[in-house]
């Protein structure tokens, strides 16, 4: 009766991996229940996602069949995650999709942006993600979302999509993105690690807590819809700060890496998995979260459903 937080299945988003072909369906072994899936699959495993578990909004990644040196292949019409969109439009009535837009994925040396000099080059990168962008508004995508942490990213895609007339298309930036321990089975899943150094030129230093604040308020200025906190479960007190300061939509990010401790802990028999995600979730809604982004999205919406 007194219960103060409730997690439903509106407030999820459940992330998916889109891969050339059909029929496949490459499992991810360090992500169990997850997979790489070519559109075929991917378009009934939506319709499935929306009828069994109530969740109506989803994450695209892609992986390419051929990688460039920028990333400019998410840019093409024919690129793997233009075409899932399309085809998943068509299919699936009662769906919100999120277009992740960053370059890691793409490239051959898996950074987030255009390399110069041994380093990602901001200002080249920012031109891609705006292309990229606008390739996705195209294709149907209902939100935007820049992961890449590129400085001014968010005014560049803005000022791209308003050119193009999506001005009612909206911006879910990955605001306070930390380099984190907690993506390694993302990596595995979308076959985005760096080839050398790291990504902490671009991304957060996890230590940092005011500097995620002035990450946030400049996404905002520059015209942000949504905010983004990721990781979550080390990052809670990030985003109730986020919360507390902005009067904006936040998304927090139950990362990769967060789903798979659960997932180990869970096929031991160490804890009670179903009773851990819920708590998880609680958690992360209870510190702010408007949104949650969760590889557990579609388990968790399943036993919401036969519970009521």
């Amino acid at each position: 009766m007194i219960r103060e937080t409730e997690v439903d299945c509106d407030d999820l988003i459940m992330p998916y991996f889109v891969c050339p072909g059909t029929k496949v369906k490459n499992p991810i072994p360090s992500m169990p229940g997850n997979y790489q899936l070519s559109i075929d699959l991917l378009v009934k495993e939506v319709k499935d996602l929306v009828d069994r578990a109530g969740v109506h909004k989803i994450l695209l990644f892609g992986i390419p069949e051929h990688k460039d040196e920028t990333g400019e292949v998410a840019c093409s019409h024919n690129a793997i995650v233009p075409q899932a969109i399309k085809a998943i439009k068509r299919e699936v009535a009662d769906v919100l999709i999120v277009a992740d837009v960053c370059n890691c994925e793409y490239t051959v040396h898996g950074h987030c942006g255009t390399i110069v000099n041994g380093d990602v080059n901001n200002d080249l990168t920012l031109v891609t993600l705006a292309s990229q962008s606008v390739t996705m508004a195209e294709a149907g995508a209902d939100i935007i979302a820049p992961s890449d942490m590129m400085d001014g990213r968010v005014g560049a895609i803005r000022k791209a999509l308003d050119d193009h007339g999506y001005t009612k298309t909206p911006i879910m930036a990955y605001s306070a993105k930390f380099a984190s321990a907690f993506y390694g089975p993302f990596r595995d899943a979308a076959g985005s690690a760096p080839q050398f150094g790291d990504r902490s030129t671009y991304q957060m230093d996890p230590a940092n807590g005011d500097e995620a604040l002035r990450e946030v308020e400049q996404d905002i200025l520059e015209g942000a819809d949504m905010v983004m906190v990721k990781p979550a479960l080390s990052y809670l007190d990030v985003i109730q700060r986020v919360k507390t300061n902005f009067n904006i939509p936040v998304v927090a990010y139950n990362v990769s890496g967060e789903f798979s401790m659960v997932k180990a802990a869970g096929a031991n028999g160490w804890v009670d998995e179903e009773r851990m995600i819920k708590e998880i979730l609680t958690s992360i809604k209870r510190a702010g979260a408007d949104v949650i982004i969760s590889y557990h999205a579609k388990e968790f919406g399943i036993k919401k459903r036969l519970e009521k």
